[in-house]
């Protein structure tokens, strides 16, 4: 019978590193790999894993909805506070 293969998983902070390697300290990409013990492919899968999630950010425009819609909930978040001590305070009245 075989045995499953057991796959070595790398912490978020540790695929960073390794990127940063390449990226911000010059390395190439072989250099970074033999330098943290894994596969060129690796770093190359990372530093593409990377590039996808920052440019996945928010436009501008989705960034003014954003805080719109945030500030519309903290003033409806308030109001609806007011309102139930207002209540609050008519229903003793109202005893």
């Amino acid at each position: 019978m075989k045995d499953k293969k057991q796959y070595k998983r790398y912490s978020t902070t540790f695929k960073e590193e390794a990127v940063a390697l390449v990226t911000e300290q010059g390395y190439s990409a072989q250099q970074a790999a033999d330098a943290v013990g894994v596969r060129t492919n690796m770093i190359y899968r990372w530093k593409d894993q990377q590039d996808k999630e920052a440019n996945s950010t928010l436009t501008p425009d989705e960034k003014n909805e954003l805080q719109a819609l945030r500030k519309q909930v903290k003033q409806l978040q308030m109001e609806k506070e007011i309102l139930k001590k207002a209540s609050a305070f008519f229903a003793k009245e109202m005893k």
